[in-house]
């Protein structure tokens, strides 16, 4: 995935969940839209530099759009629904272990009640469906951690998923680590235990977890490798 031209600026401040207030290099300061719906823990600190993207759409109230930031631990995109983008690429691309066969990939695909999966992978062997995440929760020593907040609808996706599961059809859940500093990840208990728990259901039940670094700088973003995933941090267990 390539971005195109951004911009560097300085973060004052994010509110509304969806906005927040950059100071521009000639002292100028915008509001743009800031496409991340958790509680973005050490990734929006005033004075950080962040870069964003232009829309020329004339309707858009916010022209500008968030996607990184440099943080204490490394460089974060917090643009979420680059995720999907960003892995699907990768599945096209063949690069993805342990799901060669499946030469389709479709996007926001209906199933299970109401729900749509970020992507669904068709080919010989069945069908596998996915849900990506977008990991952005860096803690010491570079545990990666999700959710951020607490989540129902990450609880809901998990539950979609377990429906899914039947003989040619398998269920992936997909960790996108969309920020630098991190190198594994785990369930977020300690924010939202009752994640924890449905994740650790799902996986009793089959459901596949994978979790992939990111490459991620201002030219553009890519998979860089898989990365440990344990369903409590090192040491921990319940």
């Amino acid at each position: 995935m390539q971005f195109e031209g951004l911009v560097r600026g300085r973060l004052l401040h994010r509110y509304k969940r969806f906005l927040a207030d950059v100071e521009m290099p000639g002292g100028e300061v915008i509001t743009v839209h800031c496409p991340n719906t958790g509680a973005m823990t050490g990734c929006a600190q005033p004075g950080a530099p962040v870069w964003l993207s232009h829309s020329p759409v004339k309707t858009r109230k916010y022209p500008h759009t968030w996607e990184l930031v440099e943080t204490a631990s490394g460089l974060a995109c917090i643009h979420s629904a680059r995720a999907n983008q960003v892995v699907r690429e990768a599945f096209e691309a063949g690069r993805i272990a342990g799901f060669e066969g499946y030469g389709e990939v479709h996007t926001e695909v209906k199933y299970g009640q109401g729900s749509r999966a970020d992507l669904l992978l068709r080919g010989a062997p069945g069908r596998v469906y996915v849900e990506v995440k977008s990991v952005t929760l860096c803690r010491a020593g570079g545990q990666g951690a999700f959710p951020d907040a607490v989540s129902e609808r990450g609880r809901k996706h998990l539950r979609e998923l377990q429906s899914v599961l039947a003989g040619d059809t398998r269920a992936l859940l997909f960790f996108c680590v969309f920020h630098t500093g991190i190198r594994a990840v785990c369930a977020a208990g300690d924010i939202d235990p009752r994640y924890r728990d449905a994740l650790a259901e799902a996986m009793a039940a089959g459901i596949e977890i994978r979790a992939w670094a990111a490459d991620i700088d201002t030219a553009g973003i890519s998979l860089a490798g898989e990365l440990p995933f344990s369903l409590d941090p090192p040491g921990q267990s319940r």
